[in-house]
């Protein structure tokens, strides 16, 4: 499903990825996105990309699959007088016989008040999207948000000011969230609403997320690779797929929960970190797994783990139990927060950061 960019009428250009993209580009010219990316892990030949790519093959296939995908990776600009921007950009077409074929690409402009627009384009390998700015009378001056079709792989090969030039917005703060399909946003109506963006914006941050829907079991090769990246905060929020899609034992899981907080504190042994248990789960919350795990025994071994190593000295470490961030109302499905959920979650987190002195605000 991961467009890996055919070559192409962009393709042989500079590094900006348009013809003629330049830094600090003026009125109406085509400018390189890497400086307005946000929630970037990595970058691949250009593509931002959610795991090691140079180190790929110690990962399980589920979590190299979603990895590709550019799951809170968006758009962050400041303007003076520009009334609108053009995103020029390539995406995933799925096949002809692909129910998801005909489904539009939507880009959502925010700004620190909430939501401005939604612009919808049809299906197309590459093209160009304009979205307003404001209505009337400007200056608009953001700073804005841009969420791109994110599920469609897009990769954004430029993006121009019209009225106006467009310039990076400040950068905030980089708070790394490792995950499962929860954090990755499933059931969330938009990027935007997935807990992590939720929280991310109530607290000002730069949101990476690194939920991977259908893995994130503690890995350690992840654990690896989040201790190589850089980070002013970490969560982790894994943990539901240890009940089902690969069994865990309650004594495996603790186990696992400390070796990869280890590995993690090798690469960030000052870096606040937040592990958050995993939420509610009717279906899992007494019922044993294959090898005699109640979803309720996993996460109170994860919870145990974390708060072993607090009391061991990690002052920087803080757990925040999710059993109870929660109702039954708030789940889709019984498993995947709804939009409510989401931003319940979200809510919760961010002022748990807080709480433990690891947020502003």
């Amino acid at each position: 499903m991961h467009d890996e960019g055919r070559p192409g009428p962009w393709q042989e250009v500079g590094r900006g990825g348009v013809p003629g993209a330049r830094r600090g580009a003026g009125q109406d010219t085509w400018q390189d996105p890497q400086p307005f990316l946000r929630g970037v892990a990595w970058l691949d030949k250009g593509r931002p990309v959610r795991a090691d790519p140079a180190d790929t093959m110690r990962l399980p296939w589920d979590t190299g699959e979603r990895a590709t995908l550019p799951i809170g990776v968006r758009l962050e600009f400041t303007t003076e007088t520009a009334r609108a921007v053009e995103i020029r950009y390539r995406a995933t077409v799925p096949g002809p016989t692909d129910a998801l074929r005909d489904l539009a690409h939507g880009f959502a402009l925010w700004d620190r008040h909430g939501v401005v627009s939604e612009v919808f384009t049809e299906p197309a390998a590459e093209a160009v999207v304009r979205i307003a700015l404001g209505s009337g009378d400007g200056p608009f001056p953001g700073p804005f948000t841009i969420h791109p079709p994110e599920n469609q792989s897009p990769l954004v090969l430029g993006l121009r000011g019209i009225g106006g030039a467009l310039s990076p917005a400040p950068p905030a703060p980089r708070w790394v969230v490792h995950g499962d399909s929860i954090t990755e946003g499933w059931w969330s109506t938009r990027p935007a609403h997935g807990w992590p963006a939720v929280a991310g914006r109530a607290l000002g941050w730069d949101a990476v997320n690194l939920g991977y829907a259908g893995a994130a079991r503690g890995e350690l090769a992840t654990a690896e690779q989040l201790a190589g990246l850089p980070a002013d905060v970490l969560t982790l929020a894994f943990g539901t797929n240890c009940w089902s899609r690969v069994p865990f034992s309650a004594p495996l899981l603790y186990e696992t929960t400390r070796a990869f907080l280890e590995l993690v504190r090798q690469g960030h042994p000052r870096t606040p970190l937040l592990l958050v248990s995993p939420v509610l789960r009717p279906d899992a919350e007494r019922t044993p797994n294959k090898l005699g795990a109640t979803l309720g025994a996993l996460r109170d071994a994860m919870e145990r783990a974390t708060r072993d190593r607090m009391a061991a000295g990690d002052d920087r470490l803080a757990v925040l139990p999710g059993r109870d961030l929660l109702g039954p109302e708030h789940l889709a499905d019984g498993l995947h927060p709804n939009d409510s959920g989401h931003q319940v979650l979200g809510l919760a987190v961010a002022t748990a950061l807080r709480r433990a002195g690891f947020g502003g605000g």
